[in-house]
């Protein structure tokens, strides 16, 4: 008499599998993890160059920075076509500056996002500045304070937590 053999998977086998690609997918994800925020911080060195290149156009213009990065100062006149914010956390930090104490003519400006990945290679070529510069000081209608007070604490809070702050001037 010939015994019939069925042919299939046992339930150890397909745990076993399901298991594999359990790892897999969450090694994978991880990865991917990464990627997205190495995607967001090269959006926001772009959106920084970009914004730059908008400020540069209004001071030709206007003999004047702006006090604030906002759509009727850039926008409207057609420096930018649109005013970037950070992919995650709103708006840049954006601080004009005067060479009078509280001056109404904005002749230099601070610009700056924090990354998520520290170690970036943009540091090398960024301005590393946390104050005031000498000399200057924080235009009439612009922010409070300088470049490492409350209005700029998405960069502290970047400094803090060792990523960084990416933050440029003129």
């Amino acid at each position: 008499m010939m015994k019939s053999y069925k042919r299939g998977f046992t339930l150890i086998e397909l745990l076993v599998v399901i298991a594999i690609i359990g790892i897999l997918a969450s090694i994978v994800l991880a990865s991917l993890d990464s990627a997205r925020k190495k995607g967001r911080d090269a959006r926001r060195i772009a959106d920084i160059k970009q914004i730059q290149l908008a400020l540069e156009l209004y001071y030709d213009a206007n003999n004047a920075f702006p006090t604030a990065l906002s759509t009727a100062t850039l926008v409207t006149p057609g420096y930018i076509s649109v005013v970037p914010t950070d992919p995650s956390a709103g708006p840049y930090s954006y601080v004009p500056y005067s060479t009078s104490p509280s001056g109404p003519t904005c002749v230099s400006y601070h610009l700056g996002a924090s990354l998520e990945t520290s170690g970036h290679t943009a540091f090398s070529t960024d301005s590393d500045a946390t104050t005031t510069p000498s000399g200057y000081a924080v235009c009439t209608g612009g922010p409070a304070s300088d470049f490492s007070g409350s209005d700029t604490a998405k960069c502290d809070a970047a400094n803090t937590a060792g990523n960084g702050c990416y933050d440029v001037r003129p």
